[in-house]
């Protein structure tokens, strides 16, 4: 016997079964004990001459009406009961089908698929979990596509300038001096470092990165980076200024702590005016250690708070690129407070006040 594979027709199934039994039971029950009660409601009991007496048809008479009305109430109640059935299968059933199909179309690409919330039991719990889905696949699939045109953007224009040059010497028309390879390397280091970070930014986001999770003086950490990247701020006498009064002990990986705080020095610097100072502070309290950079640049508004940490974001795209920036390492830097344990968020009191970028993790 092959059941139904339909979730509406093995509900409506379930139902007849469910009522098939109840009204044999019932009819059974009926037909047992009915006579007896007949008899005992004409007041022939067993031994009385009026009940001995009594004709056998009458007894027969009754036996039928009764076999005839249970039978013409069950036509009537099964009628009744499939309706009824066939309704609450389907009210079961519409939904879950709905959802089905849904989840079929998403599975072709159509990821702005949502499905209706009518109720609050179960089932109207499970379509809010499923739009929610919908909506992260949405989303995760716009930063797909955004990635993918972002990187050949990035790429473009190295790569331009290298076949450029390229051609150009080919030809001899741009001489082959010191100058030409130079700029030629720095164009090579520019593809390096971005590829570079793509990969550090895919492993910190896999959770790919190999850790070595341990007890790190907080503050030492800021102190090494900001002695490695002083070159860095002093063409544009930008001061990075270190504020810790004893060390800070918090759980992390030393180089990927390291190379968190460096890329918000570095993003600092390139927005720091001339002259200002970069401060980068470490506070600690019971459970975790933060450290904050904070610069007198332009500020963050609002909606770019969140924003600044996307991949290839920029808040002013022309500047950034000209300094060098590849757009994702904020973004990087987010990803590794993440994978230990931590977390990376941006501050600002809006434009024109500066940022102050922080990294908050568990303390040792």
């Amino acid at each position: 016997m092959h059941l139904p594979r339909s979730i509406r027709a093995r509900l409506l199934l379930s139902f007849l079964i469910v009522i098939t039994a109840t009204l044999g039971t019932v009819g059974a029950a009926v037909l047992l004990v009915g006579p007896g009660y007949f008899a005992e409601a004409m007041g022939h009991l067993p031994g009385d001459p009026m009940g001995a007496a009594m004709d056998q048809a009458t007894r027969a008479a009754f036996a039928e009406a009764m076999r005839q009305a249970l039978l013409g109430a069950t036509l009537i109640a099964v009628v009744t009961a499939t309706i009824v059935a066939f309704a609450v299968a389907a009210r079961i059933a519409d939904p879950i089908s709905s959802l089905s199909a849904a989840a079929r179309r998403i599975a072709r690409g159509h990821y702005a698929e949502r499905v209706s919330v009518d109720a609050t039991d179960e089932i109207g719990e499970l379509a809010t979990s499923f739009n929610e889905m919908a909506g992260s696949l949405e989303a995760t699939e716009r930063r797909r596509l955004q990635l993918v045109g972002d990187v050949a953007h990035e790429l473009r224009t190295p790569l331009a300038t290298l076949d450029g040059y390229l051609e150009g010497l080919e030809d001899a028309v741009v001489p082959a001096n010191d100058e030409t390879w130079r700029l030629l390397r720095t164009e090579t280091a520019r593809l390096t470092r971005l590829v570079d970070d793509l990969s550090d930014l895919w492993r910190a986001e896999a959770r790919e990165v190999r850790l070595q999770l341990a007890p790190v003086d907080a503050s030492a950490v800021c102190r090494e980076v900001a002695d490695r990247l002083a070159p860095l701020a002093e063409p544009r006498s930008v001061l990075l200024e270190v504020v810790a009064d004893q060390p800070r002990s918090a759980i992390a990986d030393r180089d990927r702590l390291s190379q968190v705080v460096s890329n918000y020095v570095s993003n600092a610097i390139r927005y720091a005016p001339e002259g200002s100072t970069v401060r980068i502070a470490t506070e600690a309290s019971m459970d975790h250690v933060r450290i904050s950079v904070c610069d007198a640049g332009p500020g963050l508004a609002p909606d770019q708070l969140e924003a600044v940490f996307e991949r290839f974001y920029r808040v002013d795209p022309s500047r950034s690129r000209a300094l060098g920036g590849s757009g994702i390492g904020l973004a990087i830097a987010r990803a590794l407070a993440q994978a230990m344990g931590g977390r990376a968020w941006a501050e600002s009191d809006g434009l024109g006040h500066g940022a102050t970028f922080c990294v908050e993790l568990p303390a040792a």
